[in-house]
């Protein structure tokens, strides 16, 4: 299964040279760019970690590449997400967010079926990658 959350997530993976283009688009903006990173993509599953801390006025994207390759580095089966904050207002609004790093094996998710009382019935959306791993060994970092 593959993870299709944030820009560009139906294309193909972006190479280096795609990542370091947009995240000079962002810069052009003028938008605050972070890394984050987490082993449960789940769609609720909206705080990731953060690896180190925002980058705040930079012009080169070389700063993020060099941030994302030691991030790869450490988390190299994780999701890494590239996020694009907008402060110009006075408060931050994503603009653009996309993964710049998958798992070498995706475990996608299951339905889970809930019946209630009477014909209720609710579903919901249940991770592997939370069964994978005991609890307290999941979040590591």
């Amino acid at each position: 299964m593959r993870i299709t959350q944030g820009a560009f997530s139906f294309l193909p993976d972006l190479t280096d040279a795609q990542i370091a283009a947009q995240v000079e688009y962002c810069l052009v903006q003028g938008w605050a760019v972070s890394i984050e990173y987490t082993d449960d993509p789940h769609p609720r599953n909206t705080y990731w970690s953060m690896w180190g801390h925002p980058m705040f006025d930079l012009v080169d994207p070389a700063g993020v590449m060099s941030e994302l390759a030691e991030c790869r580095a450490t988390w190299p089966d994780r999701y890494i997400r590239i996020n694009a904050f907008d402060s110009m207002h006075g408060w931050e609004t994503m603009r653009m967010s996309f993964l710049v790093n998958r798992p070498a094996h995706e475990p996608g998710f299951r339905l889970v079926r809930q019946e209630g009382e009477g014909r209720v019935v609710r579903y919901t959306l249940e991770s592997y990658a939370v069964v994978r791993a005991p609890e307290g060994e999941r979040y590591t970092a």
